[in-house]
């Protein structure tokens, strides 16, 4: 039997089709690694997860467990959920990691449920005190930070995607393959995949390390392209806020806030947006929050750590001059 790491923490790490740990991969793997010794598990097609732990290891994780199953790419997300708690038996985490995305809440509650482990959810950060690992919120729209603890473990944490800043250093190549069991639970069959191909230049909003969002102030879909010209300019993810997107004017996969995209970036540039609570809830963990609207008592400035009282038409395109100058 392979030795692993003392006080191990797995983490489940989410593959694309085209055969890519998924961005979240970095965050978690560097947050594992800062409670413990991160211990990967990725779950693949035969022949495709040597490269995904060739991968992991590059992002910091000391060991890697290849789960190679058929089955994940003809069930909805149970082959995971078999591979984590054959995981979990062989090496007895003291947490276990999971990005909080569409499949892997999903996954992390089925875990959790078969296995009777705590969890946390939603989580953008981790550490731990003399008692065990501990997982910190930002609450009630990001107007206070909490932290939660279990008394029984291993604790499940869903990790915020985006909200780890830290990368852990690369480790050589370890690689275990992982027998896993079919549990025969329950599970919805994929019958057919069509994939659809998006091009864009500008990065993909989950996990954006910039992100310029509009809100209703703008005042139309012809006048909402000032963000996407700033987003442009910076490199930029485009969000918005409900009010853009119930107004038309932009794409609801866009939209930022407790019924939206949650995002964590570096920079994080609102405008025209009044700041209600629901989109607050998505974009308060970002590191620096610029807001320009024309009103001074919008809620937006209560987060903001610049902001600008004026018309974004006005102090945008001077902002986009600007920064094309610096370009020269």
């Amino acid at each position: 039997m392979t030795d692993h790491p003392a006080a191990p923490i797995l983490v489940l790490l989410e593959a694309t089709p085209d055969g890519e740990l998924a961005t979240s991969a970095a965050g978690l793997v560097a947050a594992a690694s800062g409670i413990g010794a991160p211990v990967a598990l990725v779950v693949a097609a035969p022949g495709r997860a040597q490269s995904l732990a060739e991968q992991a290891a590059a992002l910091g994780a000391e060991r890697v467990l290849a789960a190679e199953t058929t089955s994940a790419q003809s069930e909805l997300t149970v082959p995971h959920v078999d591979a984590l708690a054959a995981a979990a038996k062989l090496i007895a985490p003291e947490a276990v990691l999971v990005s909080n995305s569409i499949d892997g809440r999903d996954i992390a509650g089925r875990f959790a449920a078969r296995t009777g482990a705590p969890i946390a959810v939603d989580a953008v950060g981790v550490s731990r005190d003399d008692e065990g690992v501990l997982a910190h919120h930002s609450v009630h729209g990001g107007a206070y930070n909490v932290v939660s603890a279990a008394t029984f473990g291993p604790l499940v944490v869903t990790v915020r995607q985006g909200a780890i800043d830290a990368r852990a250093e690369a480790r050589p190549v370890a690689t275990e393959s992982l027998e896993v069991p079919a549990s025969g639970a329950a599970s919805a069959t994929i019958e057919s995949v069509e994939p659809v191909t998006e091009t864009s230049s500008r990065p993909e909003l989950r996990g954006a390390k910039r992100v310029v969002s509009g809100g209703r102030g703008l005042g139309s879909a012809e006048k909402f392209a000032l963000v996407e010209e700033l987003a442009d300019a910076l490199g930029a993810a485009v969000g918005a806020s409900r009010a853009a997107v119930d107004a038309g004017y932009i794409q609801a996969n866009h939209q930022v806030g407790q019924t939206g995209v949650s995002v964590s970036p570096q920079l994080y540039v609102a405008l025209g947006i009044s700041g209600a609570i629901q989109h607050k809830a998505g974009m308060q963990t970002a590191k620096n929050i610029v807001a320009v609207n024309k009103d001074p008592d919008a809620p937006i400035f209560e987060v903001a750590d610049f902001g600008v009282v004026g018309d974004v038409f006005a102090v945008v395109p001077q902002l986009i001059s600007a920064l094309a100058e610096r370009k020269r």
